[in-house]
């Protein structure tokens, strides 16, 4: 017999048995997508989970901050800081020029005595950095966007924003396109406890939990520069020590999460504080490992049962094809070809299954993903994407069900063949 022949008596086989061929069908399918549903949301949480440890923003992110390093700020997330150590470009071009460095994106902070439309008065910080390296900031937008780089007219604020106001983080979207005064200060010569302030109208467009400096005002570094100039021309304010640094801090990427103690021990060396989360990612990667073995685990249970469950169909189909299977050896198949005709058959199923099942899969992780999103939201947090479709995972899915398959058919395949066609016709 030829392949294509063998193939065509298997699929008829299929077909002429739909019932028992559609419930083996669905039983690898229920492990296939099983094991890609967990996949998928195995592969891709593990780097959204640690991405949401960094605010959003890239897992090798360092804060550095202008002040001098404890000696033993090296073995803390957080950071260890002492006395102030200005921040300039010449330092900034020290550390961008650092073995292992990415990118660094400046920092610069400055006073605002902020108006909402609703609500007291109160004072504040404006955190202004390069809008357009949002991607290796530590931003999570939680509503609308991060204003447009070198804007002057647009503001993000941050979470306390809502608190001022007495809303919940799900109450975030509705302070999108209100507009708010800003006020830099600055103290003026003469007489006692004067304040002037340069005020700006700013729109509020986006609501952002952020980690690239303490204040409730996200905005281009143009907007701080500006504010930082008016400051500047009058008395030095004792309130504000960092003005007197061009930069209040910056954030630094390394190039791979390895490489973030290595440069963290580099800025150190140049005389500057820093914290990143490496100890707790370093933790947080163990357990997600252990999830993972967990998750495959169970999935692989899954395939492992829907195997079982093609033997046994194969089985009974070698009982109720004995006679069959004497008449095709009486007309000349070989065992091999027999054997052929089983395997096939249990590649036809597994296949199918393996489809149908990585195509459910997909879907119920799309499910799951919007659930916990649905979670996040309402608890003040960012979405995270749980559903990065990897081909990959999807073909490991059906070629998985497809292998199982053939390896559950071996034996009910090698008893078929080695059936005598005497006895098989002979209904023995």
């Amino acid at each position: 017999m030829t392949w294509a022949g063998t193939f065509v008596l298997a699929l008829a086989n299929v077909r002429r048995r739909r019932a028992r061929a559609g419930l083996t069908v669905l039983g690898v399918g229920l492990g296939s997508g099983l094991l890609v549903a967990l996949g998928t949301i195995s592969a891709t949480a593990d780097t959204n989970v640690i991405s949401r440890l960094s605010h959003g923003g890239p897992v090798t992110a360092i804060s550095v901050a202008a002040a001098l390093p404890k000696p033993d700020q090296l073995d803390s997330d957080k950071l260890e800081s002492g006395d102030i150590h200005l921040l300039d470009d010449q330092a900034v071009a020290a550390i961008r020029h650092a073995p292992y460095v990415s990118s660094v994106v400046p920092v610069m902070t400055s006073e605002a005595f902020a108006i909402p439309p609703t609500g007291e008065p109160y004072f504040s910080l404006m955190v202004g950095t390069d809008l357009s390296q949002v991607d290796n900031l530590p931003i999570t937008v939680l509503a609308g966007r991060v204003p447009r780089p070198g804007s002057l007219s647009e503001v993000a604020v941050g979470t306390s924003y809502l608190d001022h106001l007495n809303l919940a983080p799900t109450q975030a979207p509705s302070v999108l396109g209100t507009q708010l005064e800003l006020g830099s200060p600055r103290r003026e010569p003469g007489v006692r406890g004067l304040l002037r302030a340069r005020w700006i109208r700013v729109t509020i467009v986006g609501v952002v939990a952020q980690q690239v400096g303490n204040g409730d005002f996200l905005v281009p570094i143009e907007q701080t520069k500006l504010s930082r100039q008016w400051a500047l021309g009058g008395l030095p304010d004792p309130d504000f020590p960092l003005l007197a640094s061009p930069y209040t801090g910056l954030v630094v990427v390394a190039s791979t999460l390895d490489e973030v103690h290595t440069v963290r021990a580099e800025i150190t060396t140049l005389g500057y504080a820093t914290s990143a989360p490496e100890h707790l990612i370093a933790t947080v990667q163990r357990y997600l490992h252990v999830v993972d073995i967990v998750l495959g685990s169970i999935g692989t249970v899954g395939l492992v049962i829907a195997a079982l469950n093609i033997a046994t169909t194969l089985m009974t189909a070698v009982h109720e094809r004995r006679r069959e299977i004497g008449v095709l050896k009486a007309i000349g198949a070989r065992d091999r070809d027999v054997l052929r005709w089983f395997l096939l058959e249990a590649l036809i199923l597994g296949s199918a299954g393996g489809v149908a099942g990585s195509i459910v899969g997909v879907g119920v992780a799309e499910i799951l993903g919007l659930g916990v999103n649905s979670y996040l939201v309402t608890q003040g947090l960012g979405a995270i994407d749980l559903t990065v479709i990897s081909p990959p995972i999807i073909a490991a899915g059906v070629v998985g069900a497809s292998f199982l398959a053939l390896a559950a058919a071996g034996v009910p395949a090698l008893l078929g063949a080695r059936v005598p066609a005497r006895e098989a016709v002979a209904g023995d």
